[in-house]
């Protein structure tokens, strides 16, 4: 083999230098909680949660507290993985040491499918929410751009990534204040009430029976599909210690503010005036003269889907690093630029959203409803094993109990416990067509991926023995 010439050896050592230095700028922990709520916060709780309280009524605040303690339990198992072992890769590797390569694998790829499947819908949405202001512009000019501006923002690296998805956090964090403060405002007789607040909203709290309530859980869980950013994004931090911090405020202040928000709704309007046809934020301010709401909502609305987009992307993509390190995805995918950036790896991201986004074209409305569906529940599903590789793993360190900077309460009882919720909401969803088939094609793409994970390695096997005899 013949030696490098000096002058290129000496390139590709400054490259991986600025590389290295690109993957070194750190966050501190109240950025990565900013980017977290940025992520979650989706188009989807503003309008989407008409249908949970169409469903469940008032019960829909106890719904969002037990989410909360689901979403806070599986941060709390992936924060103690994440302190103890400072391997990158996040739940896939922790998967991956408690119950073999197969479920590393079927992890990784279940989360990159649901990342992609979820940035083609909030693509689509970006676009059709863009419309309502040039009703006549080509709908795939509006996705070329959103798609184009949030692989830019991912192409400027770690920190400069962390800065916007923060702000856009702060926007839509300030959002939930205002309407909040608005509420409170108006319930407590400061503001004038142009339209009666409702006494009555709360004197029965399952109007639909505990079947509406449950049937309902999906959907609020799906609330908090992004919170494993926070995990991925682990290895970012200034300090690996402050992940738990980072995610613990993360999930409470989302608890609260899906909560207290949500309540003054159903405060403000009556729940059975409100239905999945229409945000029930709009629905509780459409009865005040509040100039421009429409076109304000509108703004949020972009921010919330182009910011959850944005670090759905940044997660996919870290994942498909850590599957290439592991050799469950080619090997180049794993290679940085100077800026610190997977740059094969959102090459391999563009070329699958670009599928998803004509997919969404191609296929009738409900159907590809049922594959976004899907998506969001092999993101619970991830949930299920993070939890599940949590009790397998915790044995090897519990000796390291004095050394370890966070342990996980209660354990093993809180993680069975939020098994057992995460397996209960996914069974509800089985009691509505709509979501039973989502559950279903969820777990067909499972099983697939499982099945493809064989078929890889007896692929490489048979490549083995090939290259083998040809050396002998």
């Amino acid at each position: 083999m013949r030696n490098e010439h000096p002058v290129k050896q000496t390139i590709k050592h400054k490259q991986a230098k600025k590389a290295k230095a690109g993957r070194g700028q750190k966050l501190h922990w109240w950025q990565l909680s900013l980017i977290g709520i940025g992520s979650v916060i989706g188009a989807g709780f503003f309008l989407g949660t008409g249908l949970s309280i169409e469903r469940a009524g008032p019960s829909v605040l106890i719904l969002y507290v037990i989410a909360g303690i689901i979403g806070i339990i599986v941060f709390s198992a992936l924060a103690e993985m994440s302190v103890h072992d400072k391997e990158s890769g996040s739940f896939r590797k922790y998967a991956k040491q408690a119950f073999g390569h197969s479920f590393g694998f079927m992890s990784g790829w279940m989360y990159w499918v649901s990342g992609i499947l979820i940035m083609g819908s909030e693509i689509t949405a970006l676009a059709l929410f863009t419309q309502f202001w040039f009703p006549n512009f080509p709908l795939w000019i509006l996705m070329a751009v959103y798609a184009a501006a949030g692989f830019g923002i991912n192409l400027l690296g770690v920190s400069n990534f962390g800065k916007i998805e923060s702000l856009f956090a702060i926007v839509k964090i300030s959002t939930l204040v205002a309407f909040v403060t608005f509420g409170g405002l108006l319930l407590f007789g400061v503001l004038p009430q142009e339209t009666a607040v409702s006494d009555t909203t709360f004197t029965t709290w399952f109007p639909n029976g505990f079947m509406g309530s449950w049937t309902a859980m999906i959907f609020v869980l799906f609330s908090f599909g992004g919170i494993a950013i926070v995990g991925l994004m682990a290895t970012e931090l200034e300090n690996r210690e402050e992940t738990p911090k980072a995610g613990g405020i993360m999930v409470i202040l989302l608890t609260i503010l899906y909560g207290i928000s949500l309540f003054f709704v159903i405060k403000i309007v009556p729940w059975n005036m409100i239905s999945e046809d229409e945000s029930p934020f709009v629905t509780a301010l459409s009865s005040f003269n509040i100039p421009y709401v429409s076109t304000l909502f509108n703004v949020i609305l972009i921010t919330a889907a182009f910011s959850t987009m944005v670090g759905a992307l940044f997660s996919i993509t870290k994942v498909l690093v850590s599957l290439a390190n592991d050799g469950d995805a080619p090997k180049g995918l794993a290679v940085f630029n100077s800026r610190g950036v997977a740059i094969k790896s959102l090459a391999v991201n563009a070329i699958a959203v670009t599928v998803a986004i004509i997919v969404s074209y191609v296929l009738p409305n409900k159907v590809y409803e049922y594959l976004t569906t899907a998506a969001g529940i092999m993101l619970i599903l991830n949930w299920a094993m993070i939890l599940g590789s949590q009790i397998k793993n915790r044995p090897e360190y519990t000796i390291e109990k004095e050394k370890t900077h966070f342990i996980m309460i209660g354990y093993p009882y809180t993680s069975y416990l939020g098994i057992a919720l995460i397996a209960l909401t996914i069974i509800g969803a089985f009691f509505q067509g709509s979501e039973r088939i989502g559950v279903l094609i969820s777990f067909g793409m499972t099983l697939f991926i499982f099945i493809g994970y064989y078929v890889m390695k007896l692929f490489k096997e048979h490549r083995f023995k090939e290259d083998k005899l040809q050396e002998e």
